[in-house]
């Protein structure tokens, strides 16, 4: 509850006095230990993408997104071509830097500098992605590059209420539940009820450093399983 009162003895905002707005994101590449980020490029990730969600035994992994499955290569190359020609959702490609294959694509999206709140969306993670610790370092540097570089103060994931896994990696990559948007949007000719879930700025060196710890090649056995859950320290 609010602590602060203006002339008329209303409860209103902590003060921002300082505040000058965040910076908006850019096509850049995000380096990390196992994995890099780079705007999508059909060019570039055009046949590596494809493979890696031909990899899927059926096309459940689509069912919660408004695009896809595609049917022929030409069709994803259209889908492709769509997201490289946007700034928000700004896509990046996820890279595996042992492999040097794409393997699924992540964006920011909602993007609004002046009030310090950005999204994550748009994740199409490919079975090789999957459920390993180079998608959880997809989205620390996504998180890293929001708060610490372009100095955001709220960071969102919204997906639809019924998807389960999204709503379980939401938690485990530490972002508190804040309640459902009811019949937020239609697509795919159905109602979605969203899910919204978020990190804001002063949760986010603790959250940092659990990443740093999970991330770190220690925590990793010869066969690459991890030794310690990430979400044991950063579930809410």
């Amino acid at each position: 509850m609010s602590t602060f009162q203006n002339e008329f003895a209303q409860p209103i905002g902590a003060p921002l006095a300082n505040w000058k707005g965040a910076t908006p994101p850019s096509r850049i590449t995000l380096e990390g230990r196992y994995c890099r980020l780079v705007p999508v490029d059909p060019a570039t990730h055009l046949n590596d993408l494809a493979d890696a969600y031909n990899s899927a035994t059926d096309a459940r992994d689509w069912t919660y997104l408004a695009t896809g499955p595609f049917s022929t290569l030409e069709a994803y190359r259209a889908h492709l071509e769509k997201l490289a020609s946007t700034s928000d959702p700004l896509h990046f490609a996820v890279i595996d830097v042992t492999s040097g294959k794409a393997l699924g694509t992540l964006a920011l999206m909602r993007i609004d500098p002046a009030s310090g709140v950005i999204e994550v969306g748009f994740i199409a993670f490919s079975p090789l992605l999957k459920k390993t610790r180079i998608a959880t370092e997809a989205i620390f540097l996504l998180m890293r590059h929001v708060f610490d570089d372009l100095g955001y103060r709220r960071f969102e994931w919204k997906c639809d209420s019924l998807n389960a896994p999204s709503r379980a990696a939401a938690k485990r990559f530490g972002f508190t539940f804040e309640g459902i948007f009811r019949q937020a949007i239609v697509y795919r000719s159905r109602n979605r009820d969203t899910a919204w879930f978020s990190i804001i700025d002063p949760e986010w060196p603790a959250l940092k450093s659990q990443y740093e710890r999970w991330l770190d090649p220690k925590n990793f056995d010869a066969d690459g399983k991890q030794l310690q859950r990430l979400s044991t320290t950063t579930e809410r």
